[in-house]
């Protein structure tokens, strides 16, 4: 497939995409690629890395003339099942330790969104507990967030590869979305609308953006089944692109996919050059 021209501003995924390459390498491959945008899950081991862990990957954005418009808070070993930190009792004062981090790291180079996975279940703990220590959890990073006019995102994730998640469905996340604006009186809390994820659970796409546009801060696509990249699966991307247009919908949409067929770089045939320039589209 090839997408239609006029499309919102796309970005790319560093902690899916380019894989094959080490983590500093990355944004000079997105630029190579046509991409002026990225963003990144937690990229360091643990929730305060050094210093200079900081400043190479800063130099790193700034060398390859790419920005960071997204970045996850730390959560946890992704590789080995975790899917977020801040509802959970063990793993709270981690996540808390890594607001001011990620906030501050964000600041620094522009990125003005930052997602927040929820976490797992805890067997034995009533799950009214966990969502409480959520709450207070998130609230606080949106407060830490809004100080530097950033916005937390939240997002459901599809329990066939992740069954111990939490929110599993649009609506779920977004009630979370609104207690936590209803908490803080902010409003710098959105809704990360992945459509991978949400047809995954077998949503209604198009009755999701209907219904939830006004709350979303991002967008993230791979297609389903199997995550990779447009085409690769069954759904229809120049009908949700429209949809979300017509919705009001002008944001970045993030690339979060497994490429397909051959290495990243192969992967953007679906794209055109002149769509992935996110400065471009502004």
């Amino acid at each position: 497939m090839t997408v239609s021209a006029g499309l919102p501003r796309f970005d790319v995924n560093l902690s899916i995409l380019f894989t094959e390459l080490p983590l500093l390498e990355r944004p000079r491959a997105a630029a190579e690629a046509g991409f002026t945008e990225v963003e990144l899950w937690w990229p360091f081991d643990g929730p305060t890395p050094a210093d200079a862990e900081l400043d190479a990957l800063e130099r790193a954005l700034a060398d390859a003339g790419v920005s960071l418009v997204g970045l996850n808070f730390d959560a946890g070993d992704m590789p080995g099942g975790d899917r977020g930190l801040l509802s959970r009792p063990a793993d709270s004062d981690r996540f808390r330790a890594n607001i001011d981090v990620a906030v501050g790291f964000a600041a620094r180079v522009g990125c003005r969104a930052l997602n927040a996975l929820y976490g797992n279940r805890v067997d034995g703990l009533d799950p009214a507990v966990q969502a409480e220590l959520a709450l207070e959890n998130l609230a606080s990073a949106a407060r830490a967030a809004h100080r530097e006019g950033a916005v937390v995102l939240v997002e459901a994730v599809n329990t066939v590869e992740n069954p111990r998640y939490q929110l599993d469905s649009a609506k779920a996340a977004v009630e979370v979305v609104d207690a936590v604006n209803a908490a803080t009186g902010l409003g710098n809390t959105r809704f990360l609308l992945d459509l991978y994820h949400l047809a995954t659970m077998g949503e209604d796409l198009p009755a999701v953006i209907a219904a939830y546009a006004d709350r979303v801060g991002h967008v993230q696509i791979a297609d389903s089944p199997g995550r990779g990249q447009p085409g690769t699966g069954g759904l229809d991307f120049d009908d949700l692109f429209g949809r979300l247009a017509a919705a009001g919908y002008d944001g970045r949409i993030g690339l979060e996919y497994k490429p397909v067929g051959g290495p990243s770089a192969d992967s953007f045939g679906w794209l055109p050059r002149e769509n992935r320039s996110g400065r471009g589209n502004a």
